[in-house]
């Protein structure tokens, strides 16, 4: 489905009256398997990392040479070790903190900015629509990957500069959608009826734009999470991120990629955990677009 497709889809949606739109959305995402089974497995990570620190079995800080690199299954480490005796089953648990803080804020802060950008490029159209597009078109001429890496190397490794720099690689993209979104809902009768009986351009945007555009960019900003989460464990994994000790699932891998060789089961989990979390975020997604479409 192409994104102008979610935009006309999640317009035509959220133009109908909230409560019934909302409950049909939800019965139509749950009744695809895919999208219940990502919600599902969502909900374990997200409360694995809530609950860490009373669910997780061991300290996930705690060292002992005498039980590196225990393999999967293990007495007392069911899934082993890493690369300075630490429980990986607790490691992993508490990495998802970090690795959901990496993926979800950045995605959070842009969808709250390019919301905001957009609604009033869109809804003002003319040369300041033009000037704010044609600014963020620069952004597009470098792939995400490496402007992370760039914004990042330059403001220094660490956890919030990492977040920063994401931010600003997803800004753009949530402003396109958005702005999308607005220039269509502007034009429909509801929204010239308003400007007719005087209402104001900020009383418009907030009661008539706005919740008719937030449907389309949620949808695309949660697609967004798993590209965030891969970027994030990446700049972790080349030392551009989260800091060691920390347990962050990009770190985890870094530090355990001189194991691959001697014990892979244990060293691929990082990896295994930001796959299923990066899949989870997609299918929910799609599942999200399917409903809207199917629902306009």
């Amino acid at each position: 489905m192409t994104v102008l497709a979610t935009v006309q889809a999640g317009v035509l949606a959220t133009a109908r009256p909230a409560v019934h739109w909302r409950h049909s959305l939800i019965a139509r995402l749950l009744a695809s398997p895919a999208s219940a089974g990502s919600l599902l497995l969502l909900t374990l990570i997200v409360g694995g990392a809530l609950l860490a620190p009373w669910v997780a079995p061991a300290d996930p800080y705690q060292a002992s040479m005498l039980r590196r690199l225990l393999p999967v299954g293990s007495p007392g480490f069911p899934l082993g070790t890493d690369e300075i005796g630490r429980d990986m089953l607790s490691r992993l648990i508490w990495g998802g903190r970090l690795s959901l803080l990496m993926g979800v804020t950045p995605v959070a802060l842009a969808f709250g900015i390019g919301t905001a950008i957009g609604l009033v490029a869109g809804y003002a159209g003319g040369w300041l629509n033009t000037l704010v597009m044609r600014v963020l078109d620069v952004f597009y001429a470098f792939p995400s990957v490496l402007l992370a890496v760039a914004v990042t190397g330059a403001l220094g490794p660490g956890l919030n500069n990492s977040i920063l720099a994401l931010t600003l690689v997803f800004i753009p993209q949530v402003v396109r959608i958005a702005e999308s979104a607005t220039t269509q809902v502007r034009r429909l009768e509801y929204v010239d009826a308003a400007r007719i009986s005087g209402a104001s351009t900020i009383a418009i945007l907030w009661q008539h734009v706005l919740g008719n555009v937030l449907g389309p960019v949620f949808v695309y900003a949660t697609g967004l999470v798993s590209v965030s989460m891969i970027l994030a464990s990446g700049l972790s994994f080349l030392g551009l991120g989260v800091r060691p000790p920390e347990a962050e699932w990009g770190l985890m891998l870094n530090t355990l990629r001189s194991a691959i060789y001697l014990n892979p089961a244990v060293a691929a989990l990082p990896g295994a955990l930001i796959f299923l979390t990066s899949m989870a975020f997609n299918l929910l997604a799609d599942g999200l677009r399917s409903a809207l479409e199917r629902q306009g």
